[in-house]
């Protein structure tokens, strides 16, 4: 089968290799369209494995099940499917709680091979878990992809709360943040204020719902969201971005007793330096937010399939498998909001 194989930081080849066999008590699939995340970058452009290649990566899977182990009843040749990355084990005192986001037994979705290729095996404990999701006829499964990178912005703005007539900030304009901002006026945002360094990524911003643009490197976005809000400050603020600047910077522009999310990971081992006495004098909330529980993923996976969410929007690159290493860069130019990436072409 074709897949696209690092052998190192940026030496991603497309190349023939083996096709897996379909495990037991699982399936195997034909990886019809994946998307380009924003970590699926950052592990292929550094040396994310240490030295432990080759490797395929790729996690925002849709496809079609081209073969079923014996005793599988649950899928049939034939069915379009969605898999989440992460299987949680519904068992464990985090899963039961209703956290599964923080699942003690997780499968370890990037130490399998992953979905840059034509074909993927899908595991008994992903099919007897919470990790696959039929795809209705009537939809794509360039849309269908949506479903995994949603998933975690759903979870965030359910469980902070945003809600009718709130005003958001959202410091970064990329795929994440322009999916901020549309659930965020899906759930009734009143405003939605988008902070970013990109001129270019400000004016797609715009397309999902953005009322007030900053950019970051031409005002000081603190002043600029004070001034835009009355001096009051965002009753919710997500830093979806991976600087520690950007993080001491979010806690400026919420209001007294506001929400200040910190969503995007940065470099390891870097470190913000946060005035904790404004956070203490101003009674703000500081929420770290990473996943989705079991029902999140399938809520976010049930609107991005919906017409509700503008799934054409977002991706604005369709390219074969071939052309990974352009969708990277037309990403990391900020020239792409969502690259979907078509193994079979």
């Amino acid at each position: 089968m074709k897949a696209a194989v690092m052998y190192g930081p940026n030496d991603i080849r497309v190349e023939e290799t083996e096709k897996p066999d379909c495990p037991q008590g699982g399936l195997l699939l034909k990886v019809m369209a994946i998307g380009l995340c924003g970590s699926d970058i950052r592990n292929l452009t550094t040396d994310s494995r240490k030295g432990n290649y080759p490797h395929i990566y790729g996690h925002e899977i849709v496809g079609t099940v081209t073969e079923v182990d014996v005793g599988v009843t649950r899928y049939k040749v034939g069915d379009r499917i969605y898999v989440y990355p992460v299987e949680h084990c519904l068992t464990c005192e985090a899963c039961r709680s209703g956290h599964s986001e923080n699942c003690e037994n997780p499968g370890n979705y990037t130490d399998r091979q992953g979905g840059f290729a034509d074909y993927i095996a899908i595991t008994k404990q992903q099919i007897e878990r919470d990790a696959v999701f039929m795809i209705p006829e009537n939809v794509s499964f360039e849309s269908a992809t949506l479903g995994e990178p949603l998933s975690s912005v759903y979870a965030c703005q359910e469980n902070v709360g945003i809600t009718f007539g709130d005003t958001i900030v959202i410091i970064g304009a990329g795929p994440i943040g322009c999916f901020h901002s549309q659930l965020a006026k899906l759930r009734g945002a009143k405003t939605v204020i988008m902070v970013e360094i990109n001129d270019y990524r400000l004016e797609l911003a715009k397309k999902f719902g953005v009322d007030y643009t900053i950019n970051s490197r031409k005002e000081d976005p603190i002043e600029a969201v004070k001034r835009i809000t009355d001096g009051k400050g965002a009753d919710k603020v997500i830093s979806a971005n991976p600087s520690t600047a950007a993080q001491a910077q979010s806690i400026f522009m919420a209001r007294k007793g506001g929400i200040v999310v910190l969503f995007g990971g940065v470099a390891k081992g870097s470190m913000a330096e946060i005035d904790t006495n404004y956070i203490h004098y101003n009674n703000l909330w500081l929420y770290g937010h990473y996943g989705a529980n079991s029902v999140q993923v399938q809520k976010a996976f049930e609107l991005a399939i919906s017409n509700r969410f503008p799934t054409d929007k977002f991706i604005t690159h369709i390219l074969p498998l071939s052309k990974m290493n352009e969708g990277i860069q037309l990403t990391k130019s900020g020239e792409a909001i969502k690259v979907v990436l078509l193994p079979n072409e």
